[in-house]
């Protein structure tokens, strides 16, 4: 499918690049830690800061996507991403810094994000948009897996700034296919750009609130589950004999994004097929049991936690790509940057919160409780988004002639 569109093939490698640098500080966060004597209430905050200022990119980036063009404005983000992950590899030595830095990068982030999906929708007719917004999610998981192999096993063997260093360069070889790979696709942009009250409005339609909560709910387990995973499986591989520290990486890196690969992709082509509803509540359901299990299951055999581990990656980024590309079927091609942008502040701004709150929950527990109940508080939004993907309107069947949908009723 991606070779119908030559175009996509940059757009996902550019993906990749950026999505490199959006893990690294998880996966060093073991290391970063024990040298910035940092508390997991302080070492929650800096995922925090990044997440909040992600979300607030989100929206910045999808406004001006919209005023200014969605080409335009991702080739300038991938730079600013590439500028500011080498600068976390060179100034980052402390929470205070740490901080600030990747904070910096979060803002950055974002324009890689939004602007991407409305590319897609710019040149992805509707019945085949769930499948490329799924190719498109797959290859930021795959650097993901990338992200944490990297940090998490270079910083575990060298150090973490050479870590950062390695993140940030590749993600600079994908600011330069960022900028050559979209040079030839139209710069689009919105002759009626909407205020924020008039992209507020747009909630009110079902479909799109519903949608929204979702991504809302989605977004509390997603990203605390990225933020603090990769601690946890360190954790509990750290008495295996086996297995060695960068090969513990790997497998650390393997068990959250890898099967986050896989479910991007397929269950955009799953919501194509089968439509968005089915889809999202089977996922929902998974989120959620996993949550409410995994951190309970410290002590069990590494064998049993990767599985599980890997099961979980899968489930809370498997509603993403059916989450976004619904998002473009439910709202008009004009009014789609805003719509993401409050969508992801609504997101961002709600999961932002959870690495924070895990660390909280974790700095009050004990023994096996100390990931047991963080983990369970995750699951909340597992739940949630299974209680509004029920709700959601049921998809409208396929058109005969072209094999597309129409969104929803």
């Amino acid at each position: 499918m991606i070779t119908g569109f030559p175009w996509l093939i940059s757009l996902c490698v550019s993906r990749f690049g950026a999505s490199l640098t959006f893990m690294m500080y998880a996966g060093a966060l073991t290391t970063t830690m024990q040298n910035w004597r940092m508390t997991s209430s302080e070492a929650g905050l800096v995922q925090a800061a990044f997440n909040f200022c992600f979300a607030l990119s989100l929206v910045v980036f999808s406004l001006l996507a919209d005023r200014f063009g969605a080409k335009r404005v991702f080739r300038w983000a991938n730079t600013l991403t590439a500028i500011a992950s080498v600068a976390c590899a060179l100034f980052a030595r402390s929470m205070e810094s740490g901080l600030v830095l990747f904070a910096a990068l979060g803002l950055a982030q974002g324009g890689t994000y939004g602007p991407s999906i409305m590319l897609v929708a710019q040149g992805v007719p509707l019945g085949r948009r769930g499948t490329a917004v799924g190719w498109l999610l797959a290859a930021a998981s795959f650097g993901y897996f990338g992200s944490i192999a990297l940090s998490n096993s270079i910083s575990r063997t060298w150090d973490y700034e050479t870590a950062f260093l390695i993140c940030g360069g590749v993600s600079a070889a994908g600011a330069i296919a960022a900028i050559i790979g979209v040079r030839d696709r139209p710069n689009l942009k919105s002759d009626h750009a909407l205020s924020w009250m008039q992209g507020c409005q747009l909630l009110r339609d079902r479909a799109s609130a519903l949608l929204t909560l979702g991504y809302m709910a989605h977004c509390w387990e997603l990203l605390g589950m990225w933020a603090w995973m990769p601690a946890f499986l360190t954790a509990a591989l750290s008495f295996s004999t086996s297995l060695g520290q960068f090969s513990q990486g790997l497998w650390v890196a393997a068990a959250i994004h890898l099967s986050g690969g896989i479910a991007t992709f397929s269950m955009g082509y799953a919501s194509d097929k089968f439509g968005s509803r089915r889809v999202l509540i089977l996922i929902g359901m998974m989120g959620a049991i996993c949550s409410i299990s995994i951190g309970w299951m410290i002590n069990q055999p590494p064998a049993v936690i990767l599985l599980l581990a890997a099961v979980y990656g899968f489930a809370v980024i498997g509603d993403s790509p059916v989450l976004s590309a619904a998002m473009t079927k439910a709202v008009e091609p004009g009014r789609l940057g805003m719509a993401l942008a409050v969508r992801s502040i609504l997101g961002f701004g709600v999961g932002g919160m959870a690495p924070l709150a895990f660390g909280f929950v974790r700095d009050g527990q004990s023994d096996a409780a100390v990931w047991g109940w963080p983990f369970t508080m995750l699951g909340i939004g597992g739940v949630l988004a299974t209680y509004f993907a029920v709700l959601l309107p049921r998809d409208r069947p396929r058109n005969k002639l072209t094999g597309s949908k129409r969104g929803f009723d």
